[in-house]
């Protein structure tokens, strides 16, 4: 697994320090003649696509750069918004580059409050006495939150991703150990 994320929050839900470990895994560069196929709209100060998924452009995903030259949220490196050049077809052929966006500021601030609100109430929905909260978050796209609370008062949210390479080596990895017999107790 690769940590994605680390937050550490504090008692009262503050976002105390966080780290991303981000490496964009996937971003589509395609070029599109006039007019555009897909259909973009403004979405928290970034241009997103909202309809037409193809070619591994999906909905959700933000414009990154438009020939090239990153964009600034809705705008162009020249400062100009970014739907209203591609409604300019003197502007085209254009080659588009999407991918996921990055969160803001305030997004993690939100990010690691919400979590502290859903830990503290797991924690006292628990038919658990003494339950420490939310052990896993787990997502169907294989990515994971892991809280860890140490003796301190504060809560670490780890973001990490399971890699299906290192999952299918260490499969074969145990099949092998299991086979040859170096398993159990003494081993």
């Amino acid at each position: 697994m690769a940590i994605f994320s680390v937050y550490v929050v504090n008692k009262a839900g503050g976002l105390i320090y966080q780290y991303d470990n981000y490496v964009p895994r996937t971003e589509v560069e395609k070029t599109f003649s006039f007019p555009l196929d897909i259909v973009l709209k403004i979405h928290d100060e970034k241009v997103i696509v909202s309809f037409g998924q193809r070619d591994g452009i999906r909905v959700g995903h933000a414009v990154l750069s438009i020939n090239g030259v990153d964009v600034n949220g809705k705008y162009t490196a020249e400062g100009k918004e970014i739907l209203e050049y591609l409604k300019d077809p003197s502007n085209y052929p254009v080659s588009i580059r999407f991918g996921r966006a990055r969160l803001s500021s305030n997004e993690k601030l939100m990010l690691a409050s919400m979590f502290h609100s859903l830990f503290a109430i797991g924690s006292q929905l628990s038919p658990e006495a003494g339950s420490s909260g939310i052990e896993m978050l787990e997502t169907d796209i294989t990515a994971y939150l892991h809280p860890f609370k140490p003796g301190t008062l504060m809560n670490i949210l780890f973001f990490p991703f399971r890699c299906e390479l290192f999952d299918q080596n260490l499969k074969s990895a145990l099949e092998i150990a299991e086979k040859a017999g170096t398993f159990g107790p003494g081993s």
